[in-house]
């Protein structure tokens, strides 16, 4: 197992620590899994996102599985939960709502908000009274910068780990940005895939993914071989002739007047009553395997100084104990991605160190270890000057930002709410 003496030699000198572990669907190779869909490129379908990558020289369509994003959060979630269930100790800051009447929300962490420690609920809260950015602990993230991140690492290390960006920071260059040091990412490898036209023209070709051509006309488009069907049958029997009248808000009767302002005469199954038609979409894919990457870099740790040499070996030794961590705290709970998306290793894949010429070398660690690490490089950074926050910060929301959760529960309740904010 790598003892803290060695983490700290790897950070000093070589490149990173990865992994690649394979995995398979939890039903077995060749069983459909379903990858996220995100908007299609022309009209309202859904589809997965493809990719070409050359593996062993040969160039191979692929599914994102994953993304590095949705990787950071899940090992955030991973992190907090050993917080809360095993007492492990990550500086942190909490918005408590528990006494502000919000129904469903109790908490929300610098570890599972979207921005980190720099998100607007963060922003939007109270430190000692004083509106958290212009508190003294929010002035120090404020002015926080890669050559001397020692705020993030007292308070939030998990920024520094998966990267974080004050974008509302002041002009003149003040605005923190960290790159992340820790990439993780899962790909379906090898996915059959169709080659068909957007404009709707009978022409797909349905074939393995390395016999597909891969430089391809513009105007086609790529679509999983699989398909996911839908349907429902009404247990009341409502047929679609029946009438009934739907308003703009939702509001629904059987008369036009009973429904109110904008009415107009809708099949029930528009109010959700009433059979739906079976629906066949191209969604959902076969692979040869799937597999998770996952990179430590050593070298974006080399960019964080943290004010001495020394605190700069002890604060980078503590973030590459943490990015340990995450990842052992991830494997714990295994790779249950999404619904009808679970997967399992195919045989353990070891962690390699990479030399700075290239070459790696097998090294080990396990979840006890990681945790046994992380402690031990904790203690270390407070020998070596970090003021490192055992217990987690805790701010109030301010009254605007309770008022505006209180009202979009009360329209979300009243079907009013509207979408979530579309802006790019």
């Amino acid at each position: 197992m790598i003892s803290f003496s060695q983490l700290e030699k790897m950070v000093r000198s070589d490149a990173a620590l990865r992994r690649r572990q394979v995995l398979q669907p939890i039903g077995g190779p060749g069983d459909k899994i379903f990858p996220p869909t995100y908007p299609a490129d022309r009209g309202d379908a859904l589809q997965h996102v493809y990719e070409v990558r050359k593996i062993n020289g040969t160039e191979i369509w692929c599914v994102l599985l994953d993304s590095v994003q949705s990787q950071a959060n899940r090992m955030e979630e991973a992190l907090l939960t050993a917080v809360r269930e095993d007492g492990i100790r990550i500086p942190h800051l909490i918005v408590d709502f528990k006494d502000h009447g919000i129904f469903g929300l109790s908490e929300i962490t610098s570890l599972d908000a979207p921005h980190r420690v720099y998100d607007a609920i963060m922003r939007d809260s109270l430190f000692d009274g004083k509106p958290f950015m212009q508190s003294e602990i929010g002035i120090r993230l404020a002015q926080a910068k890669p050559d001397d991140a020692s705020a993030l690492l007292e308070l939030s290390p998990t920024a520094l780990l998966f990267g974080a960006w004050h974008s509302t920071g002041g002009g003149g260059g003040l605005g923190a940005r960290f790159a992340r040091c820790l990439v993780s990412e899962i790909m379906a490898i090898d996915v059959p895939v169709e080659l068909g036209s957007p404009r709707g023209q009978q022409n797909d070709t349905r074939q393995g993914a390395n016999e597909l051509p891969l430089r391809r006309d513009i105007d086609s488009e790529v679509r999983t071989a699989g398909r996911r069907t839908g349907s429902r049958m009404d247990p009341l029997g409502i047929q679609k002739k029946v009438e009934v009248f739907k308003a703009d808000d939702g509001t629904w009767d059987v008369t036009k007047d009973g429904a109110g302002k904008g009415a107009k005469k809708v099949r029930p199954s528009k109010v959700n009553h009433g059979n739906i038609l079976p629906t066949v979409d191209p969604l959902g894919i076969t692979c040869d395997h799937a597999e998770h990457t996952f990179v430590l870099s050593f070298a974006a740790m080399r960019r964080l100084r943290f004010g001495s040499r020394d605190r700069d070996v002890f604060g980078r030794t503590l973030i590459a104990a943490l990015g340990l961590l995450a990842l052992a705290e991830q494997d714990l709970r295994g790779y249950s991605l999404r619904s009808r998306c679970d997967l399992v290793p195919h045989g353990l894949a070891p962690l390699e160190v990479v030399h700075p010429d290239g070459t790696a070398d097998m090294v080990e660690v396990d979840l006890d270890s990681a945790r046994h690490l992380y402690e031990e490089a904790f203690e270390e950074a407070q020998k070596a000057g970090f003021n490192l926050a055992t217990d987690p910060v805790r701010l109030t929301p301010q009254d605007k930002l309770v008022y505006i959760v209180k009202e979009s529960q009360r329209l979300a309740l009243s079907g009013k709410g509207g979408e979530a904010d579309d802006e790019k």
